[in-house]
């Protein structure tokens, strides 16, 4: 699972991350920009791909490749 943090003050929000580390992110968010305020916002909850699309899309490059490879004149 991936989580993204909101501040519940501003705009700010942390990138797609691990739970540990997005919490971290938002609590030196808060020390930073909101001091003596606690953490608040709210939590995204997301799922990280498998990582079939990124073999799917190496794949179809290297396909790419053998073609303009074979197309080439000798």
């Amino acid at each position: 699972m991936a989580y993204r943090y909101w501040c519940g003050e501003c705009g700010f929000r942390t990138a797609w991350l691990s739970g540990s580390e997005g919490d971290r992110q938002q609590i030196e968010h808060y020390a930073k920009r909101h001091p003596g305020t606690p953490p608040g916002g709210h939590v995204e909850v997301g799922r990280i791909p498998d990582g079939c699309c990124g073999c799917l899309l190496v794949a179809a490059i290297a396909l790419l490749l053998l073609v303009a490879a074979a197309a080439c004149p000798r």
